[in-house]
């Protein structure tokens, strides 16, 4: 018959300790229970245990402190680290440290008891640490949340940290997909490389291969100088490729390549050039779907699909409402804005609110009040005058849609947002225009059923003007499409 594991607690909180021995006594454990970081020591020191599990912070000891102080005794004993300190930081200090597992408070007593028994089964370590990428010592966050479901973002960032795996980050607009590609690349091995955002919606679908792989002159109308893509900006650092889903399926082909062979070449250029790039994409589409209809490549959904993360929306984790509205505060204090606070009722009218703009909608939100109003004390009434005009202007479709200059410059700007390490290729100006003209000329020949004549009297040109660029748009005349 097997020897039960001795399993040594430290945590100076008398009923977690009293509820963590009983759940493990009838687990079939033996358990040794302190208050104490400096008795948790001497057991070690000892050779007393099997298994540690110690709070953070202790009366006489911080339990990210004892890990590697353990480690370096007991290479093979393992410790799991429990925290109600439950940040992005302590998830990643506790694995840069060695610890086996982070455990936020308050925790499931079956997860705990599956984690235990996992470690206790698993073969013993003969290495002091894990080599971890080192994280800061400030407590700058950048996630904020101590929800259920932050948490386990925050583990799996943490478990990534020595990592190159793929990582596929889906969730709705506005719920930090950037936030969380970021984490993983400053947290990780490549932290001293670039990292490239790439918005594949942003980006005119004729231009997205050039601005991944990068072009040589004359590769097309108006490359007159040789350009550099993203692969290239993002070598030894990570590529983020937002909405994916966006991307089109010729470029999907070539990435494909490129993931499977570690190499890509320039459009109009023959010479493979190695692709030592992480890649981390996101979406907020649903790719299964796409898939089905022909849209997305399944092969290639495998491939980015290795890590799966889903970020909540919002309205799925709102106890952290009040965390990130203290951090949207001191962000606008930063700024030069007034101190402001929000009472209860406001605080009320935020979670009860359904957010369909998550976070993103939320910051502009506490950024636009602590701006706009010279109250020191944020009221419910403030913020229901402007969720309610939120709301109208979001369901008005005259808003934005009937202003070709506005919905221009939103496209532009996403653009050039998508570009803020670099300049976008030479040529712009040919280029956007010709991505406004196609659409133009292609809805009036629809308007039209196909007729030239009333069409170029319509926009304005004479009939060879249209009839050139029909053939060098590669305008369907007959339906006004490709």
């Amino acid at each position: 018959m097997t020897e039960p594991a001795t399993i040594l607690i430290a945590d100076d909180d008398r009923s977690i300790r009293t509820v963590l021995e009983q759940a493990l006594v009838q687990e079939g454990h033996k358990v040794r229970t302190t208050e104490s970081g400096r008795t948790l020591w001497n057991w070690v020191e000892a050779g007393d245990g099997d298994l540690v599990i110690t709070d953070v912070m202790m009366p006489d000891a911080n339990g990210l402190d004892l890990v590697p102080r353990i480690k370096s005794h007991r290479a093979d004993l393992k410790v799991i680290v429990m925290s109600a300190q439950n940040t992005l930081l302590t998830a990643i200090k506790a694995t840069e440290k060695g610890a086996f597992e982070y455990l936020p408070k308050p925790f499931d007593l079956d997860e705990l008891a599956m984690i235990v028994n996992r470690a206790i089964a698993e073969p013993k370590e003969d290495s002091p640490a894990r080599n971890a990428v080192k994280p800061p010592e400030d407590e700058k966050l950048p996630l904020i949340g101590r929800s259920p479901a932050m948490q386990d973002i925050y583990r799996t960032v943490a478990r990534l940290m020595t990592s190159d795996l793929t990582v596929m980050i889906m969730g709705e607009s506005g719920t930090g997909k950037e936030l969380v590609a970021r984490a993983l690349h400053e947290y990780g091995k490549r932290k001293q490389g670039p990292f490239v955002a790439l918005n594949m919606a942003a980006i005119p679908r004729d231009l997205v291969e050039s601005e991944l792989f990068g072009h040589e002159k004359g590769a097309f109308t108006g490359a007159t100088t040789a350009g550099i893509g993203s692969f290239k900006q993002a070598q030894h650092g990570t590529l983020f490729l937002d909405e994916i889903g966006d991307m089109p399926l010729d470029t999907q082909t070539r990435l494909l390549r490129v993931l499977q062979e570690g190499e890509f070449t320039t459009v109009g250029g023959r010479a493979p050039v190695k692709a030592d790039v992480r890649i981390i994409a996101a979406t907020h589409r649903d790719l299964g779907g796409l898939i089905g209809k022909g849209q997305f490549r399944e092969d290639l959904f495998y491939r980015l699909n290795v890590v799966p993360l889903r970020l909540p929306p919002l309205r799925e984790r709102k106890e952290d409402i009040p965390d990130l509205v203290r951090h949207f505060l001191e962000t606008t204090q930063a700024d030069g804005v007034a101190i402001k606070s929000f009472d209860i009722d406001a605080m009320k009218r935020l979670l009860d609110y359904e957010w369909p703009g998550n976070v993103r909608e939320l910051e502009n939100l506490i950024r636009r009040v602590a701006a706009l109003y010279t109250d020191d004390v944020i009221t419910g009434e403030i913020v229901a005058t402007e969720l309610d005009q939120g709301r109208s202007v979001a369901l008005d479709p005259r808003s934005d849609d009937d202003n070709l200059s506005s919905a221009v410059e939103k496209h532009l700007s996403k653009y050039f947002d998508a570009h803020r390490d670099s300049l976008p290729s030479p040529g712009l100006y040919d280029r956007i225009l010709k991505e406004l003209e196609k659409p133009l000329i292609s809805l009036s020949l629809m308007a039209t059923k196909g007729n030239q004549i009333k069409t170029a009297k319509m926009l304005g040109i004479n009939r060879n003007t249209l009839r050139k660029k029909i053939k060098e748009l590669e305008i369907d005349v007959v339906r006004g499409t490709r």
